[in-house]
């Protein structure tokens, strides 16, 4: 887990996760987003890659990422239940809490 929370720690791997949150992308694509050198994004998709939250498929001199969320999900229950604010797994939230406003 800490190494999930070191890669979500800065804000620039947080926005590459919410880009690839989008859709898959490649090294390139992602680097068009950002004014960072290429070896700067370099070690930020390596720290994204070693918390498995990203996974990359090289294809020709292309390197394509995707998001791996439920390493993400995952975490972030673990975190909760470390503190005990998990209501379960299903993904829900207890009624009355955190539901959308009622439109009628």
């Amino acid at each position: 887990m800490d190494k999930i929370f070191k890669a979500l720690s800065d804000p620039t791997r947080r926005r590459i996760l919410q880009l690839l949150r989008e859709r898959d992308m490649t090294a390139g694509e992602l680097a068009d987003r950002f004014t960072l050198g290429k070896s700067t994004l370099s070690a930020h998709f390596q720290v994204l890659r070693d918390a498995e939250l990203v996974t990359s498929t090289k294809s020709g001199t292309s390197i394509t990422y995707r998001l791996n969320l439920s390493v993400l999900e995952e975490a972030l229950l673990g975190f909760a239940d470390l503190f005990g604010l998990a209501h379960g797994r299903g993904g829900a939230a207890p009624t009355g809490q955190g539901g959308e406003a009622s439109h009628g």
